[in-house]
């Protein structure tokens, strides 16, 4: 029987659902781990005797490992095979994780994190493959509709469920929680989950050549995204390019990433496997729904972000009320996407994507209306109607980028996806946190420049605050005390007015910047009857 006869003919032996919840537990757990640690890194600082600075290099040390393991998962699996590969994956990262709970010191929690981010970046496009192969074309819109829910719900919850774990707990158990999960996939895995056809043969196919891997790519794709994530993580930190060790990582990405595609190029003339197919982006549907996928990143988790430090910073919530006011917004996203996946099958996916980046544009205009006197209700609706957009997104643009792709390549294209997301999330939370810093500033200095000491308003600001603080408010001070009182309440509401107009700034940016991805939608093929539906 020819290949193309077998794969066609090839099903699994279990039932797809039953696959598609197996390595969805592993998708939560990992996604998950992305965010959870957050709110726990006061306390490790604490208990390893180090500073907050340095207890960030627990979340960097991960998020560079994952970034460097995404594009090589496919290589990796056409050598030791897809189920093995993603086995081996899930066992390291259960194992690392229960050693970052036991590590005695912050250089070796680094190191097991370092480990964890490996075995969880290559999760992320295996599962996606395996759901490819899974489910038959008009399927698998539900199925990335399962998928997905916990792609989009595990950050949300992340921050919320570590701070309750560390403010009852210890941090240690942040880490704790991943090994029974990896148990049971690891259980589940073995019996549900196989290789099909084409993955066999591009094994044998690679084991027959005889294992020649390209470690100048690997290198080069550890050196150029291994950078690249240390520069968005620490850019804004070390004052971007006005710190040498920034503009030295900078530097090192731009070249090794250069060489990197002179390299891959000449190892596909070479009829080599390359460790980054960059062949895939001749195909316009893929190279859009990268981009448009990197985007989705770049305001998923920059969104996550804006929401809970906004209504800590300038509305005085705490970092449990934080997590819970965005929490809506992952329910209305559980919601929806099986809504989407039945959809998906049936109307052409653009038109999906493209009522998704509307609506989250419209949402984030109407966000550009908020204050620091917004009820509780009306910022959780807020994010609801944000979700609302984020749901018609994924699923849609998952099911795009496989369309005529060759089956030996599904691999491929889930770690490229997978890795314009997570870029895309470093990408935007980089720019929103620099974006606040710096418009924050420049709203300072320009309204700062109104209160001189010629100006009428200031003064009788300043005398009516310094009466109130004499005479009043229960507080007993003197005329000199009462003054520097009332100063100085003028330039705390003159620093929260600054910060919220900065807040104000990066959301019309967002919102404009995900108006502009509908043109682009349009640059793909009509997609219509199912996703993936023409190999």
């Amino acid at each position: 029987m020819p290949p193309l006869d077998l794969d066609a003919a090839w099903k699994p032996k279990h039932n797809p659902w039953a696959v598609a919840l197996t390595v969805t537990l592993a998708t939560f757990m990992e996604v998950l781990d992305t965010s959870i640690a957050n709110v726990a890194i006061p306390h490790i600082a604490g208990g390893l005797a180090a500073s907050p600075d340095e207890a960030t290099w627990v979340l960097t040390s991960y998020l560079v490992s994952n970034a460097v393991i995404l594009p090589a998962s496919a290589y990796l699996v056409s050598f030791i095979g897809r189920k093995r590969f993603y086995m081996i994956c899930v066992a390291l990262f259960g194992v690392s994780s229960m050693l970052c709970g036991l590590a005695p010191s912050l250089p070796l929690l680094i190191f097991f994190r370092v480990l964890q981010g490996a075995g969880g970046g290559g999760l992320q496009p295996s599962e996606q493959a395996i759901l490819v192969d899974t489910f038959p074309p008009k399927k698998r819109g539900l199925a990335f509709a399962i998928y997905g829910m916990a792609v989009v719900l595990a950050p949300v919850i992340g921050p919320t469920l570590g701070g309750w774990i560390t403010d009852n707990f210890t941090w240690r158990w942040v880490f704790f929680i991943n090994v029974p999960v990896a148990i049971l996939s690891l259980v589940l895995t073995s019996r549900m989950v196989e290789d099909p056809p084409h993955i066999l043969r591009e094994v044998a196919r690679q084991r027959k050549r005889g294992l020649n891997l390209d470690y100048m790519g690997f290198g080069l794709l550890s050196l150029g995204f291994g950078s690249l994530q240390f520069v968005l993580d620490k850019g804004q930190e070390k004052d971007w390019f006005g710190s040498h060790i920034i503009a030295t990582f900078f530097f090192l990405c731009i070249a090794a990433l250069v060489v990197l595609i002179f390299w891959e190029i000449a190892q596909i003339r070479r009829g080599h496997r390359p460790i980054l197919d960059l062949t895939m982006f001749r195909n316009r549907n893929f190279a859009v729904s990268f981009l448009l996928m990197f985007v989705l990143g770049f305001a998923l988790f920059g969104t996550t972000v804006l929401i809970p430090l906004f209504v800590q910073e300038l509305m005085g919530y705490t970092a449990t009320q934080a997590g819970l006011v965005i929490s809506p917004g992952g329910i209305a996203v559980m919601m929806m996407m099986p809504l989407v996946g039945f959809l998906v099958s049936r109307v052409d996916a653009r038109w999906l994507i493209a009522v998704g980046f509307t609506t989250l544009s419209a949402a984030l205009f109407t966000m550009h209306t908020i204050d620091t006197y917004a009820s509780y209700s009306y910022v959780a609706w807020m994010r609801v109607f944000q979700a609302s957009g984020l749901a018609f997104l994924f699923v849609p643009i998952n099911t795009v980028s496989y369309t005529d792709v060759p089956l030996e390549k599904n691999n491929d294209v889930s770690g490229l996806m997978n890795l314009a997301r997570n870029i895309g999330g470093s990408t935007g939370t980089s720019f929103f946190v620099t974006l606040v810093a710096r418009r924050s500033q420049e709203h300072q200095d320009r309204l700062a420049m109104g209160l001189n000491a010629a100006s009428t308003l200031l003064r009788q600001r300043v005398q009516g605050l310094a009466g109130y603080y004499q005479h009043g408010g229960g507080l007993t001070a003197s005329a000199a005390q009462a003054r520097a009182l009332a100063q100085g309440t003028l330039y705390q509401q003159l620093v929260r007015q600054s910060t919220q107009l900065a807040y104000l700034d990066v959301i019309a940016v967002l919102a404009v910047g995900a108006a502009c991805m509908v043109p682009f939608i349009f640059l793909m093929k009509k997609h219509k009857g199912g996703p993936a539906a023409a190999h």
